[in-house]
């Protein structure tokens, strides 16, 4: 049984996402206007790919705390199940996953790129501010209330 588990066991590159038994979410950094634009309509505009990945932390790295122009704004985007496994048969990056100083650990997190069909879209939120006070609780050496702000991601079991 032992053995079976090891096997089993993938930590240098797993899907870890937050979930619920219908969703996966998803984060997407933007321009301020697009951000605004998906609040709104509860979308992102079709016709362009994006570039998501379930990883909080590697958001926060990537867009360097909604610091990078044209990045200065991080969504949470949820998506059906199904929406999710069609992005994962699309385009797949494997990139370091990111401590909250942003430090690369061990192991791997995915992104994922291509277009988010309107369907697959359950809802939008602006995760932009919880982001900013964790840069904020860091830059204050206060990483252990920085910590209790990142979103739980348990593995993602694939279909």
């Amino acid at each position: 049984m032992a053995g079976m588990f090891e096997e089993k066991r993938v930590p240098d590159r797993q899907i870890r996402a937050a979930q619920t038994d219908t969703t996966v979410r998803v984060y997407l950094a933007c321009s301020p206007a697009a951000a605004d634009a998906a609040l709104e309509k509860q979308t992102i505009e079709p016709g362009g790919s994006v570039e998501v990945t379930p990883s909080f932390r590697l958001a926060a790295f990537e867009s360097d705390n909604g610091r990078k122009p044209g990045h200065e704004r991080i969504l949470a985007v949820d998506l059906t199940r199904e929406g999710f496994e069609q992005l994962l048969a699309g385009h797949v990056e494997w990139a370091p996953e990111r401590d909250l100083d942003h430090t690369p650990l061990n192991f791997q997190a995915i992104r994922l790129g291509g277009e988010l069909a309107e369907e697959w879209v359950t809802g939008i939120t602006d995760v932009t501010p919880v982001i900013r006070d964790i840069a904020g609780l860091l830059a204050t050496d206060q990483l252990h209330l920085a910590v209790k702000l990142v979103p739980h991601e348990p593995p993602y079991e694939l279909g």
